[in-house]
């Protein structure tokens, strides 16, 4: 009932929306969105059907917690759900084949502690589809930009990147400190240090 003013509305006013509970805002924000969500999720996973599935979630858990949207970018807000709905399905996946092998563990949570402040390269790193960062993000190999989207982008734990890469965690932690000190001479290349010194 509220017309055919979405298209032209910003990704924040389709949110409040959202929120408040118009269907037709949800329908244009996915018609925007779903197209390069699904692109990514597909790089991440090769089952089509997974993918359908993660990015289904995504749209439902969007739909139940718009008012949550804080005004950040939107694209990274959806993509963070996104990444998240993706680890989940990873993670019931290992939970299903290893009921077949071995009883459950209940003791275990899956979640580790949260991560320390994050750094000024990472805050930098939250924009990073956009601008220089994705510039540099483009000069450094493939393997240590997806740690770092995953990591910082997707804010997933280390133990959450390791299942959604299928990579073991203490490649994770290493990839890690290698594509930080690629990024940090990329950018250094591209722009002169907002930062003020070495790190």
């Amino acid at each position: 009932m509220g017309g055919h003013r979405e298209k032209d509305e910003s990704d924040a006013a389709l949110l409040r929306a959202v929120a408040a509970g118009d269907s037709a805002a949800m329908a244009a924000l996915y018609d925007r969105h779903a197209g390069w969500l699904h692109v990514r999720l597909t790089r991440r996973c090769a089952d089509p059907e997974v993918v359908r599935e993660v990015l289904q979630d995504t749209f439902v858990t969007v739909w139940r917690s718009a008012e949550a949207h804080r005004g950040e970018e939107a694209g990274g807000w959806l993509w963070t759900i996104a990444a998240r709905r993706m680890v989940d399905a990873r993670r019931a996946q290992e939970r299903a084949a290893r009921l077949e092998t071995t009883p459950i563990d209940e003791t275990r949570t899956g979640y580790e502690p949260a991560a320390a402040m994050p750094s000024a390269e990472e805050r930098v790193l939250a924009g990073l589809e956009y601008g220089d960062v994705g510039t540099a993000l483009d000069r450094i190999s493939p393997e240590l930009r997806e740690v770092l989207r995953a990591t910082v982008v997707d804010g997933l734990t280390t133990r959450e990147t390791a299942r959604l890469l299928g990579i073991p965690e203490g490649t994770v932690k290493s990839r890690a400190m290698r594509a930080r000190t690629e990024l940090r001479a990329a950018l250094a290349q591209l722009t002169p240090s907002p930062l003020g010194g070495p790190a």
